[in-house]
């Protein structure tokens, strides 16, 4: 039986002039992870630095999660206010979907120690933006959408296993400069130890950071995030708690990020999520007019498995995020472009029929622990699909769309939505 430990540490983090390398220990275990970039001046100057460490805590939680100890030690490790924040949230919404699938609160864990940071000023051009790039929908349209506002720059990470042959493949229709960033986990970790704990971490947090950390090592103002609005809706409540899959996409973890990288090197430097006032429909409807991106995108999470050997070589047609991509397209591309983009057609799949229901928030009391809107947001797409002639045939999109009852209307989901903290000069 799984136990848990009694302490997580954090040992140290080493800087190298194109690579970041974090220590720790989980009682008697010890880790380690490294990030190698390439693309960038150095990691060695002092405003890397402190925002490196940000890095360093938050994605000590891949290793935390392992033995889920009551007490995290960050020892001499720069943590600041705002940084504490940021590893407080990180630890307990960040790790939310870990502990309900677990069944274990972590509302126990104390974190002990922590050093003051200083604030230093980097030089940085406001007008240089660094986007991370994941070859899905989102990403696609804010590096659309940017276009001509700002100068924009990839930034990509790839696994030890190497790079991802339907992002690399969609990177090089865009046409942009590249910076990259290869992360080498602790096999330790990978190796599915009977002993550990595993589940869901806070990616995304950790790659924003990372993206921080290229942006300032390259002389470049910002990183543009690709999170829209929904990302924010938790999928449940748990024990007083929201538990969000996408919590580290969400506006919650934007501005802790956003607080946590100016207390160390002020607020010139922007973290923002382009998409963040804006709804799936909208991304979909503006993806819809890049048609050059049409035949290499690629949204289903089976394409990007860490292992090599397990990675799908098209679109599989059969997991949460394909169908909820085909269902927010499909009101703005015709069928058959659909059907030719995909592969395969999940939105008229009888197999699919309950991940649908799931997806417009019926069945389930939660939506699923994916990458995917809202119900209210899957119900108004499957509503406005349900009208249409050349859908017709399948009958149980109209039946559906009669039993889901979203709170919005397609029209109202085509406006801002919420608050946004991107900058006017990224609007230009």
């Amino acid at each position: 039986m799984k136990t848990r430990a009694d302490v997580f540490r954090y040992i140290g983090l080493e800087v190298a002039k194109d690579s970041l390398t974090g220590h720790y220990q989980l009682d008697e275990y010890t880790f380690s992870e490294t990030v190698t970039f390439e693309g960038i001046e150095t990691l060695e100057t002092p405003a890397v630095t402190a925002v490196s460490e940000l890095w360093y805590l938050v994605a000590g939680l891949s290793y935390y999660k392992a033995g889920a100890a009551h007490r995290v030690d960050v020892a001499s490790t720069p943590l600041g206010e705002k940084g504490r924040q940021l590893l407080e949230a990180a630890l307990h919404d960040g790790l939310g979907e870990f502990a309900y699938r677990n069944d274990m609160p972590l509302d126990d864990v104390l974190i002990e120690g922590g050093a003051d940071t200083e604030r230093y000023a980097p030089l940085v051009d406001p007008n240089r933006v660094l986007i991370p790039f994941g070859g899905g929908i989102d990403s696609v349209v804010t590096v659309a959408e940017l276009a001509g506002r700002v100068d924009r720059s990839l930034f990509i990470m790839s696994p030890a296993s190497g790079r991802f042959v339907p992002l690399e493949e969609t990177a090089v229709v865009t046409g942009l400069p590249i910076v990259r960033a290869t992360r080498t986990l602790d096999p330790q970790i990978t190796r599915n130890d009977d002993s550990f704990f595993s589940g869901h971490v806070p990616v995304t947090a950790m790659v924003t950071l990372l993206a921080a950390v290229a942006a300032l090592a390259s002389g470049r103002g910002g990183v543009a995030m690709s999170n829209e609005h929904s990302s924010s809706v938790p999928n449940l409540r748990w024990l007083d708690r929201d538990v969000n899959h996408q919590w580290s996409k969400s506006w919650d973890a934007e501005l802790l990020i956003g607080d946590a990288v100016a207390e160390r090197v002020g607020d010139e430097f922007v973290v923002a999520s382009y998409l963040r006032d804006r709804s799936e429909l909208w991304v979909a409807q503006t993806f819809a007019r890049h048609e050059r991106y049409h035949h290499v995108f690629r949204s289903c999470n089976r394409a990007f498995a860490q292992v090599r050997e397990l990675r799908a070589l098209s679109w599989c047609g059969k997991c949460d995020k394909c169908l909820f991509v085909n269902l927010v397209l499909a009101p703005f591309l015709p069928r058959a472009a659909l059907r030719d983009i995909f592969g395969s057609e999940p939105l008229s799949d009888p197999a699919r029929r309950e991940q649908l229901r799931i997806l417009v928030g019926i069945g389930l009391d939660h939506k699923p622990f994916e990458c995917v809107g809202d119900p209210d947001e899957s119900a108004v797409a499957l509503a406005k699909v349900s009208q249409l002639d050349e859908w017709a045939d399948v009958g149980w999109l109209d039946e559906l769309a009669r039993l889901a009852s979203p709170d919005r209307d397609f029209a109202e989901l085509l406006t801002p939505q919420g608050p946004s903290r991107v900058p006017a000069h990224w609007l230009r």
